[in-house]
């Protein structure tokens, strides 16, 4: 699918990944609408140009993305979505004492990565599945697991487990869309330079860097975007996950 002149939609595109992606959309020629909670996103919007539309959305919930899907219409026909919203945050089965670990902080891991990528999943698709195809194709659904997936490090649990959750729904998603002549697939990706890594110290950044076999350092945002676009491109990726890590394979912490 040409890239130039389609609508996509961005989650998570206020920072990070996600605005690597929605930078490089429209410098191939979309229009994007960036749905993030973070206020930033309007800023990135505005500095983007009038290619780029903001919307303050929670993946999870299905009233926003509904919003963010209308505000897509309006710029065009929805062609692809880049799923790039989600989070973490570290929990042990046990705790020093023995206590089991937080079911709240499970359920909330799960639902933010998980749920929210079937969420907005499903909301796309739909969106899409009215469209009339273009080259026997009507719209790409890009989502964001982790190389946690396989190799999930001590105290990772909920992230890992959501993520698992996002490449096992990867291949039945395409198969299950297929008809609709929607493809579906994910990136898996390493340690990336993203914002969260940035409020690191700069030898804890290089370390990490470290650990991949080559390039030896951290991914680069504009790397997972490049990645993006290929999958938007080519019509034969459907169904696969894509693990970007420079050969990395995670210790268990």
């Amino acid at each position: 699918m040409e890239i130039a002149g389609q609508v996509a939609v961005v989650t998570g595109g206020a920072s990070g990944l996600g605005l690597a992606t929605v930078e490089r959309l429209v410098a191939r020629g979309a229009k994007v609408v960036v749905a993030d909670l973070a206020e930033a996103g309007a800023a990135e919007a505005e500095r983007l140009g009038e290619a780029v539309r903001f919307v303050t959305a929670d993946v999870t919930e299905t009233a926003p993305m509904e919003a963010v899907f209308d505000a897509a219409a309006e710029l065009g026909t929805l062609r692809a979505v880049v799923h790039c919203a989600g989070g973490g945050g570290a929990l042990r089965i046990l705790d020093r004492d023995g206590n089991p670990g937080s079911l709240e902080h499970y359920e909330r891991i799960i639902r933010l990565n998980l749920i929210g990528s079937f969420n907005v999943l499903r909301l796309g698709a739909a969106r899409m599945a009215r469209t009339e195809p273009v080259d026997e194709e009507r719209g790409v659904v890009v989502m964001t697991a982790s190389v946690a997936a396989y190799e999930g490090q001590i105290g990772q649990i909920p992230y890992a487990s959501s993520k698992a959750g996002i490449v096992g729904m990867t291949i039945v998603a395409a198969r299950d869309l297929a008809g609709k002549q929607i493809r579906v697939n994910t990136i898996a990706p390493g340690i990336f330079d993203t914002p969260l890594l940035a409020r690191l110290p700069q030898n804890v950044r290089d370390s990490l860097g470290a650990m991949v076999p080559h390039p030896r350092r951290l991914g680069r945002p504009e790397e997972f975007a490049m990645t993006a676009c290929h999958i938007i491109e080519n019509a034969m990726l459907n169904g696969e996950t894509i693990r970007l890590d420079g050969a990395i394979r995670m210790a268990p912490r």
